[in-house]
Parts: C-alpha cells; sequence; structure tokens
C-alpha cells in the first residue's frame, strides 16, 4: 500500500471510489435520495477542488497500479486534526488497508503537531465499530442539518495520541 498526495486530477477518482462506496456504506441508513443529494453536495468537482486548494489535504491509496481509496484531513485548530473523509472500495476491505491508513494519520497528526484526530461519522454506519477498535472514543452526538430537509445524525469521535512534546 502506498500514499500519496492528491492533486487536481485525482478528482474523477475521488468521484468514482465515492460512488462505489456510498451505496454499500449507507444503503440501509440513507434514502436514495439524499445519497444522490450527498454526493453532489460533498463530491461535486468544485466543492473537491476549493477543499484540495483550502485547508483540506487529500490522499490517495494505491495497491499496487490501482487506486483503491482516499481520506481528507485538515488541521483544525492547535489540537485537533480532522478527518473529514476516508473511504476505500468496497471490494478492498477487510485487508487491513483501513488501519494503515490510521496509523498514517496518526503520524501526520503528530508530524503537524496536533495531539488527537476527530472525525464525524454516521451513528449507524458500522464505521462506528472500527473507530472504536482504533481507539476512537465518542465525545458528541450531532445532528447538522445539510439542506434539502436532510441531516445527518452523527457521533463526533476523538483519538487521543498523547503528547507532541517530543515532536523536533
Amino acid at each position: 500500500m502506498k500514499i500519496r498526495k492528491a492533486i487536481l486530477s485525482d478528482i474523477p477518482v475521488i468521484k468514482e471510489i465515492a460512488e462505489k462506496a456510498w451505496r454499500p456504506t449507507y444503503d440501509h441508513i440513507l434514502t436514495e435520495q439524499q445519497t444522490l443529494y450527498m454526493l453532489d453536495l460533498m463530491y461535486n468537482s468544485l466543492t473537491l477542488e476549493n477543499q484540495m486548494n483550502g485547508n483540506i489535504a487529500f490522499f490517495m491509496v494505491d495497491l499496487g497500479q490501482e487506486t483503491v481509496g482516499y481520506f481528507a484531513v485538515e488541521i483544525f485548530n492547535e489540537q485537533f486534526v480532522k478527518l473529514h473523509k476516508l473511504y476505500l472500495d468496497p471490494t478492498k476491505k477487510q485487508q487491513g488497508l483501513g488501519k494503515k491508513i490510521i496509523q498514517y494519520i496518526q503520524d501526520w497528526a503528530l508530524t503537524n503537531q496536533r495531539n488527537r484526530i476527530i472525525l464525524n461519522v454516521n451513528k449507524n454506519n458500522s464505521a462506528v465499530l472500527f473507530y472504536q477498535k482504533m481507539g476512537f472514543t465518542i465525545i458528541e452526538e450531532m445532528i447538522l442539518d445539510i439542506g434539502e430537509g436532510y441531516v445527518m445524525d452523527d457521533y463526533v469521535m476523538q483519538l487521543y495520541l498523547g503528547s507532541t512534546q517530543s515532536i523536533a
């Protein structure tokens, strides 16, 4: 597995993986209409381009010559890195890639002098259990209005990484 910083030309691949990953992840949680709305809201090319040109760092996950996932992180404040997105091609799950990605994000956070990772995850997403296995704890519940009568009903989760004092 190789992780590389995403560039604007990766946007079509990010969108393709999102399309593959969202339905298996959310079909039991969201209606098809909400899925389509959210994919358009979060994954239209302009939104992704603005995020990549802004404060959100996107990374691509490659296996051999194939890109199988992506994640997006942001230095959120003096303590936190926020994990905005982490998706893998559904056919590539259960191979330990998620664990390696979380380790990469931990290292990235510490390198950037941050000692916590926070994220939002749908309360009914099986990823809640994955994040808990990785050491994340639920610190808050949040209902976020995203327009068109839709909401995101999420947990806010946190992973404490310890002191950053030893980082040079």
